[in-house]
């Protein structure tokens, strides 16, 4: 099956009435924020995504996307590739009435001044917000041993000089 291109927004009530589901790719170049976090973006995103209603009567976007970025070793500063899989469910945020009814497993998601939600910049914050906070090879791949990471030890002679502090207090105590 060929894939298509994920449209950038969609009229999330009108999707789920149709009870639409999008199987398709979202082009590397338009996640520019996810460029500019990490070293590159190696391939398009594969996206699939479902509209429906659930039994609240409420629009549920569900989706699952996966991508490719290099990423930085904070460990030996070299370039390796990274896959973000995520899986999401929404639900668009109308007033604050919807954010109360909103069960605790689906996240809101604003609509633009159309009243669409922009597809690729909630694909895109699920990538960013999946991206490790410190980006490191496995062990096994990483060039640098974390066991050979010591920068130093303390010399004995520093240790024993420093006066203990609590030693007024035996004074005191007697």
């Amino acid at each position: 099956m060929q894939k298509v291109k994920i449209p950038r927004t969609v009229d999330p009530a009108k999707a789920a009435q149709k009870r639409l589901d999008y199987d398709g790719i979202i082009q590397a170049s338009l996640f520019k924020r996810l460029a500019e976090m990490t070293e590159g973006v190696k391939r398009d995103a594969e996206v699939y995504l479902s509209f429906e209603i659930d039994e609240q009567r409420l629009v549920v976007i569900s989706g699952k996307a996966n991508i490719e970025v290099d990423l930085e070793c904070q460990r030996c500063n070299e370039s390796f590739t990274h896959r973000c899989e995520v899986e999401f469910t929404y639900t668009p945020y109308y007033s604050e009435k919807s954010e109360q009814d909103a069960p605790e497993c689906y996240d809101l998601v604003d609509l633009n001044e159309y009243g669409e939600v922009d597809l690729i910049q909630l694909v895109e914050d699920e990538f960013i917000l999946e991206l490790p906070q410190i980006a490191m090879h496995d062990e096994a791949d990483c060039s640098v041993d974390s066991n050979n990471m010591v920068f130093g030890d303390i010399p004995e002679e520093i240790e024993e000089s420093k006066p203990n502090p609590f030693d007024v207090l035996k004074s005191l105590k007697q």
